[in-house]
């Protein structure tokens, strides 16, 4: 594509150089620059990749855009100089790759917990419904039923309209995505035509980031600010920022709600361990979910999959044979009668919902261990409070290693372990090496026990100083489960 028909929906500040130069690809990695590519010079939070434009030039690039010109230009280089370069990418890249999103029904969820089970669930609901679908999310990217790594919640603008173009080749109607707080903050959203835009919650995370509450609630309520009055805005009613979400939206507003008055209304009447029988705007159905915390993300789905012009027939229907996503309240059993919760929770709120939730459900003859940790180079505020939360939610919790990065275990245990208040203390122990940590509530429980291993979820890897090692808490507790059923 010419550069001069990839600018007709950005407006450069400056441009040097030819706009009749043929763009072949985009890219923001300039280690990924081939010849005839344009390479966005993107400011990040660790580089700004202003200082890689030589780089890219040397590696090919034709085109550079950017929010600052170099001093020097060179000849048979186009410059396009913006305001803001992440403001303008995702426009540009939609151009590159024919906006994608006017040919599919866009959904994006945001919020703190529930993003990934509420976009696998409609991903799968519509796929049962004979759809084609796509799905961008924190455990996997799929188009149809190919599936693709994710590295990110929500990919760079690039890569989104990318995988928006394969899903319209691939015949796609839907395209389920989740949106981060980081990502809505960096215009990777920028150049998306949505239909329907969900909030889940919000609470306590990400601070490393956006440094204050809110800001973070701002980031979030930015998706909705920028909806046209054509698309779908839905919102949760029992999060006190629901309301909050839709102030300045221009989009028709529609709220979900498990304990108010709402335009999807959902009663809770029996759970256990299998799933919830539960009750959406007048209709009981068994859903293979369970706890309260999906009670809502069922009825997010519900409320997006009704304004999408399903019938509540065959959402509900269609909702009560869909599974559980992976390492989301994903339930593992021994021989010897223990019963193991895999769960992604690695949020104050979001471990809390997941220990009521187990409450509710259990006997109380049985202990509940809570194994957890934080992760490291991120959000430091959660830590005691959900040290506080697991300690008043447990019988017995082991405080352990998450995702350490580039801080010591020891230290971001002991900065967990000053959340939890003295008379709770003789339930805690500390153990670092997670897989250690697991073994060790195996060992201290008995028959009927629950432990509850928290944080990582679907992750298949412990990082540790920049390295990835293979860890994932469902092989490992199958492991040890297989060592003391022997």
């Amino acid at each position: 594509m010419k550069l001069e028909m990839l600018l007709q929906h950005i407006e450069p500040v400056q441009l040097h150089g030819s706009v009749e130069v043929e763009v072949l690809g985009l890219t923001l990695d300039s280690r990924q620059v081939e010849k005839g590519f344009l390479y966005a010079a993107l400011p990040g939070t660790q580089v700004d990749g202003h200082d890689f434009i030589d780089a890219s030039i040397t590696a090919g690039a034709q085109v550079i855009l950017c929010s600052t010109l170099p001093e020097a230009q060179i000849e048979g280089v186009s410059y396009v100089m913006v305001s803001n370069v992440s403001e303008n990418l995702g426009r540009l890249a939609s151009t590159f790759y024919g906006n994608p999103s006017s040919e599919l029904e866009v959904v994006a969820i945001t919020g703190t917990n529930g993003k990934t089970t509420c976009t696998s669930l409609l991903y799968d609901l519509f796929t049962n419904l004979g759809h084609t679908c796509g799905l961008l999310s924190t455990v996997e990217v799929k188009v149809g039923k190919k599936v693709y790594q994710a590295t990110h919640t929500t990919p760079n603008a690039i890569a989104v309209q990318g995988y928006l173009k394969k899903m319209v080749d691939a015949g796609c109607d839907y395209c389920f995505m989740e949106a981060s707080s980081h990502a809505i903050d960096q215009n990777r959203l920028s150049g998306l035509a949505i239909e329907v835009a969900g909030f889940t919650n919000l609470s306590h995370d990400h601070l490393d980031y956006h440094k204050t509450f809110a800001e973070y609630r701002d980031a979030k309520k930015k998706l909705f600010d920028s909806l046209p009055s054509t698309s779908y805005s839905l919102t949760n009613k029992d999060d006190k920022n629901g309301s909050v979400m839709l102030q300045n939206s221009k989009a028709a507003k529609f709220y979900y709600s498990v304990s108010k008055p709402a335009d999807f209304k959902g009663r809770v009447i029996e759970m256990d361990m299998a799933g919830m029988l539960l009750d959406i705007n007048r209709m009981e159905a068994w859903y293979q979910l369970t706890g309260r915390f999906n009670a809502s993300n069922l009825l997010l789905v519900y409320g997006v999959a009704f304004l999408l012009g399903k019938s509540q027939e065959e959402i509900i229907t269609g909702l009560t044979k869909v599974g559980r996503v992976p390492g989301r309240f994903e339930i593992i059993k021994s021989t010897t009668g223990l019963i193991g919760i895999i769960d992604y929770a690695h949020t104050p709120d979001a471990l809390e919902n997941l220990l009521e939730s187990v409450n509710g459900i259990r006997t109380k003859n049985e202990t509940l261990y809570t194994i957890f940790g934080c992760g490291g180079n991120r959000d430091k505020e959660k830590r005691p409070e959900m040290g506080k939360a697991a300690a008043r939610l447990s019988d017995k919790v082991v405080i352990t290693s998450d995702n350490p990065r580039d801080e010591e275990p020891e230290s971001i245990i002991q900065e967990i372990e000053a959340g939890i208040p003295i008379e709770h203390k003789r339930k805690m122990i500390s153990i670092s090496d997670r897989k250690q940590a697991i073994r060790s509530a195996i060992m201290m429980a008995s028959k009927g026990d629950i432990l509850v291993i928290a944080g990582k979820g679907h992750e298949t890897y412990q990082e540790i100083k920049g390295t990835k090692y293979p860890f994932d808490d469902r092989v490992i507790l199958k492991e040890l489960f297989n060592e003391l059923d022997k």
